[in-house]
């Protein structure tokens, strides 16, 4: 059984993890796969956004602790190395948004890959977990870069020292998340933003999320910049040209994602 399922269907990229039996826990197999799978997403035009979910009843509960133990055990240094560190680097740096469609429990590096989205929606039974303190270890997949700008320093701080639950409803609550749906409408209701996002200018919501993703570091003067320059870009796509014609020609705008 594959460990990652790919579909492409109307311009959106269908990922989904795939180790219920495991609760999509991440082994070598499954994080090399989702690092091809988003490399496929970045080269392919027809791609236009990317939907991540998990089968069964879990996202992802993080590591597969099976591989950390044994003669042939993975060393840390190499599963971030290899696996945690290029995923969340790739979906940072692929000019597309990408949509965390979280269905289960998302715990560890489950979570903080789903946090280093660009959408994150939830079912209203899910729970994210910083688990890693549980083991001995520190958050990693970029969590303690990203949670601390969604939530602030010491929401972050003590959910990662403590492990605590946050169920979907508080995760929006305190902006960790983008929204919550009921499960019995959670899947269409995630579907449709990722139809959304597919139908628009792809180019413009690739600036944003690079401008995004340096505002991190960036002085006030510095974004001003960015935002200048990636303006000029936009501004030069055809997709930019349509919607200023479809807003005088008082029609639907059809953009092509160019």
């Amino acid at each position: 059984m594959a460990s990652i399922l790919f579909e492409i269907k109307n311009n959106i990229a269908f990922i989904t993890l795939n180790r219920p039996e495991k609760f999509n826990s991440f082994n070598r197999e499954m994080a090399l796969l989702l690092q091809a799978k988003l490399n496929e997403c970045a080269s392919l035009h027809e791609v236009r956004c990317v939907y991540i979910t998990g089968a069964g009843k879990a996202f992802s509960a993080g590591q597969d602790i099976s591989e950390l133990v044994g003669d042939d055990k993975l060393e840390i240094k190499q599963i971030l190395a290899e696996h945690y560190n290029p995923i969340v680097k790739k979906i940072r740096s692929l000019a597309k948004p990408v949509i965390a469609a979280v269905n289960g429990v998302a715990a560890g590096a489950g979570a903080n890959i789903a946090l280093c989205c660009d959408i994150v929606v939830a079912a209203e039974t899910v729970s994210f977990i910083q688990a890693c303190s549980k083991i001995g270890l520190i958050p990693d997949s970029g969590g303690t870069y990203t949670l601390p700008r969604l939530i602030g320093w010491q929401k972050a701080s003590g959910l990662m020292m403590t492990g605590d639950k946050v169920t979907a409803t508080d995760a929006e609550k305190m902006g960790m998340i983008y929204k919550v749906f009921a499960a019995d409408i959670f899947e269409p209701e995630a579907n449709k933003i990722a139809v959304t996002l597919a139908a628009m200018p792809t180019k413009g919501l690739a600036y944003t999320k690079h401008a995004l993703n340096q505002s991190f570091h960036n002085a006030w003067e510095e974004q001003l910049l960015l935002e200048d320059e990636y303006q000029q870009k936009a501004a030069a796509t055809t997709d930019f040209n349509e919607g200023i014609n479809a807003f005088l020609e008082k029609r639907t705008a059809t953009f092509k994602g160019e």
